[in-house]
């Protein structure tokens, strides 16, 4: 039986009604002129007039992103709710036209000539923000003229933004058919690894039809996404659709066509060996799309509690690092967590850092499965991730996504290693190895596979627009590659590319999770190899890299582990261990 499940406290960072979000947006607008007296000058402005902009250009920033926060997480559990609907769009809107009027102070500081820039260095206190402003004078070659920003910035809600509050409000509102009923999202998506194969059906036709009813329409949305950014990347010099996105990555186009080559190459090594065995252990050749994620035979399916989930994450972290472990453990006592799966709460989970002068917010759909106590583990190292890189900053404590998914990442991995310690049996311990042999293919491979269907819709896309079918056409042919001859995809599985939100909420955004958890399993592997002694060091080390926010490239952070990405080799280390895993599953 599943405890009662925890729902986050908002009023941490406004009340209910939002009446001191208001009352933060006419202090904001009081403030504006102190900041926005300086546009047209900082080329010619003294370090300290500099420090003195940025400073102020960071609090307004970051009351900006509280009251989006609020707004935000407010919709994210109650979508239905139609008020908070308006209240989310009226601060969006709102805030966009505020923050326009402070466009200049980033696209101003991205473009001082040289010499004034380093002019400004000598000055300690600009110099402090030195990691924030190479990320902007490597984005200021792409920037357009000041009055065209403005206006992108403007009228982004009713622009990009709507289509994304379109998708979110739709998606949410679908009702999924099942046993002579109807069910959200999030629980259809979980039957579809029940232990009883009639289930998984029932539940994979389910949402291959109703995705199939509404393909129209996303089909529209996403197909209006992609030339939005086809439009932006053509008029700021991005030749490739993803590189803008690596921009803001900070991360080479080259490091990610490494990673997505290394990938595929080896993809009919791992992932297409590994489904071929379970169709074996499954007593058939080949296993219907709707059971890729099933239990294996003989696995009794074992729910776990919130608070066994809870005790799990707590003693993972406390065995690798007491500091983590009592970070985490303020998100169970201080409600930083939402939890339940109810109507109009948005489907899977995240972590949102808010601002450095809150703290994070968790959101998932806890059902007791021990997928989902991975999933507590993930976004918890998103959480202390996002805590421990506060002290850096509203304007420097956004990590890249290259990096992003490490700390949430390797918390699984940790995770993962206790319930494998405590496994009862050697049968425990094969259903533990296979689901997270499970889980890195769906991290790495099936995210890169989700990047090449990404990939060859936006070439198309720049040809003129694409109906569902086409789109059809390209999610079945690069699935197919992904996943192998051992997984059977129908027509049914035809529409499913459809409920996949990273698609429209931030294009080119699933990378990062087969970058982060290729990264970390190069970092476990270093964890592991180092004798008891010096494992206090990686600890601190590692600590450290989390700490450091955004002040640090992929490749600064990784330099005291002695790994470097930017080798093919290191994406082979990864994928290597993944290969391993199901070698010791062959010969279990």
């Amino acid at each position: 039986m599943l405890d009662t499940l925890p729902q986050w406290d908002l009023t941490h960072l406004y009340d209910d009604e939002g009446k001191g979000a208001y009352a933060d947006l006419d202090k904001v607008r009081a403030a504006l002129a102190e900041v926005t007296s300086f546009e047209g000058k900082l080329d010619k402005a003294t370090p300290s007039e500099l420090v003195f902009v940025i400073e102020r250009y960071q609090a307004l920033a970051e009351t900006f992103s509280r009251i989006l926060s609020h707004a935000d997480l407010k919709f994210a559990a109650n979508m239905s709710d139609p008020k908070t609907g308006q209240y989310a769009q009226d601060m969006r809107e709102t805030i966009s036209a505020l923050s326009s009027k402070l466009l200049f102070v980033e696209l101003e500081l991205g473009t001082l000539p040289d010499a004034h820039y380093q002019v400004a260095l000598t000055d300690p206190d600009f110099y402090h923000y030195q990691p924030w402003m190479r990320v902007l004078r490597a984005s200021a070659p792409y920037q357009l003229e000041p009055r065209l920003e403005q206006m992108l910035v403007e009228r982004a809600p009713t622009g990009r933004g709507a289509w994304v509050r379109l998708f979110d409000e739709t998606s949410t509102a679908l009702q999924f058919p099942f046993q002579d009923g109807v069910v959200t999202e999030a629980e259809i998506l979980n039957h579809m690894t029940s232990t009883t194969p009639s289930i998984r059906r029932e539940a994979g036709l389910s949402l291959s039809s109703v995705m199939a009813e509404n393909q129209r329409l996303f089909s529209l949305i996403l197909n209006v996404i992609a030339k939005d950014k086809e439009v932006d990347d053509r008029w700021r010099g991005f030749e490739r659709p993803v590189s803008s996105r690596n921009v803001a990555n900070d991360v080479d186009d080259s490091t990610v066509d490494a990673l997505c080559e290394a990938v595929n190459a080896r993809t009919g090594e791992i992932a297409h060996r590994y489904y071929q065995l379970k169709a074996r252990w499954m007593g058939t050749e080949t296993i219907d799309w709707w059971d890729r994620n099933a239990p294996l035979p003989g696995d009794d399916d074992r729910r776990y509690s919130w608070g066994d989930a809870k005790a799990i994450v707590l003693d993972a972290f406390a065995g690798f690092d007491p500091e983590m472990a009592a970070i985490a453990r303020r998100f169970f006592d201080e409600g930083w967590i939402d939890a339940g799966v109810r109507s109009g709460k948005a489907s899977g989970a995240f972590s949102h850092p808010t601002v450095p002068s809150a703290h994070p917010f968790i959101l998932m759909n806890f059902n007791g499965k021990a997928r989902d106590v991975m999933t507590l583990a993930h976004e918890m190292g998103h959480g202390i991730h996002q805590v421990l890189a506060a002290e850096k900053g509203y304007l420097m404590a956004d990590t890249p996504l290259t990096l992003a998914e490490t700390a949430s990442v390797f918390a699984e991995m940790l995770a993962f290693q206790a319930l494998v310690r405590d496994a009862a049996s050697p049968d425990a311990r094969r259903f533990l190895l296979a689901g997270k042999v499970e889980d890195m293919l769906n991290t790495v491979v099936r995210q890169i596979a989700f990047h090449n269907f990404e990939t060859k819709f936006h070439e198309a896309r720049r040809s003129g627009e694409l109906s569902s079918e086409d789109m059809s056409d390209i999610w079945m042919e690069t699935q197919t590659a992904a996943l192998g001859p051992a997984i059977r995809l129908d027509d049914d599985y035809r529409p499913v590319w459809a409920y996949i939100p990273h698609f429209v909420h931030t294009p080119f955004y699933v990378y990062a999770y087969a970058f982060g958890d290729c990264l970390v399993n190069a970092l476990w592997q270093s964890y592991q190899t180092r004798a008891e002694d010096d494992r206090q060091m990686f600890v601190n080390d590692y600590r450290g890299l989390l700490m450091a926010g955004g002040t640090q490239r992929y490749d600064e952070a990784l330099a005291p582990f002695g790994l470097d990405a930017t080798k093919p080799s290191f994406w082979h280390l990864g994928l290597d261990m993944i290969a391993h895993m199901i070698t010791e599953l062959e010969e279990l």
